[in-house]
């Protein structure tokens, strides 16, 4: 019985690394199809959506037959309830990226120039999301606190984004489409980044019985 139970966990991580691993390639392919205007690309990120929602739907499924089965208790009762946030947090990212790809078209003709911080905040965002999965994978708590101390990076440039964005449409209303799906892609990175904070909480939760939620170690 207890080798059975192993090897159900066993496959519930391989299922959420899976999940995890395309989630972080629709996030990447999105950012890739909007910084080289190419449309195909942001198509099969949204074509892809429903692969990823299947296999939360799995995942969810096979989560509630391992805790009307079993008992489980300890860490692996920790590791439950959190595979359970983490599948949720990466099929939101997953709908982040489709957001992202979505914009793709709309953004085609506009100059590079005027994506202002956005390349910089996507490469933050994909390294947290990373690291965040990487932290998962391999128990690693500290990379998963490294996680949380980037969170204020990506915020930090959300606003700066929201606020250039403004100022240019106001001087060029011909901008106001484009600098609207600008702050739109910001803040679905923005969102990205959050929840890549979110399955590293949830990391460390495992391992570690505690909660880190909303920066709490920092205030101790």
């Amino acid at each position: 019985m207890q080798r059975h139970f192993e090897q159900e966990l066993n496959g519930l991580k391989t299922n959420l690394i899976k999940m995890g691993s395309l989630a972080e390639k629709a996030v990447h392919d999105s950012l890739q199809a909007l910084l080289n205007d190419d449309t195909n690309t942001a198509q099969r990120v949204i074509d892809g959506e429903d692969r990823i929602n299947s296999l939360e739907i799995e995942i969810d499924n096979s989560i509630v037959d391992i805790l009307a089965l079993q008992q489980p208790v300890a860490i692996d009762l920790r590791f439950i309830l959190s595979a359970l946030k983490i599948n949720n947090d990466l099929e939101r990212i997953g709908d982040h990226a489709v957001n992202i790809a979505e914009s793709v078209c709309s953004l085609a003709e506009c100059e590079k120039e005027t994506y202002i911080y956005l390349p910089k905040m996507a490469e933050v965002a994909e390294q947290m999301l990373h690291n965040a999965l990487d932290s998962f994978i391999h128990s690693d708590t500290k990379l998963g606190m490294d996680v949380l101390g980037m969170d204020d990076t990506i915020d930090n440039f959300n606003k700066d984004i929201f606020i250039r964005v403004i100022e240019r449409m106001k001087n060029n209303q011909r901008s106001i489409e484009a600098g609207m799906h600008l702050i739109r892609v910001s803040r679905n990175l923005e969102r990205v980044a959050d929840l890549a904070t979110n399955i590293a909480e949830e990391v460390i939760f495992i391992a570690q019985a505690r909660i880190v939620k909303h920066h709490s170690e920092k205030q101790k």
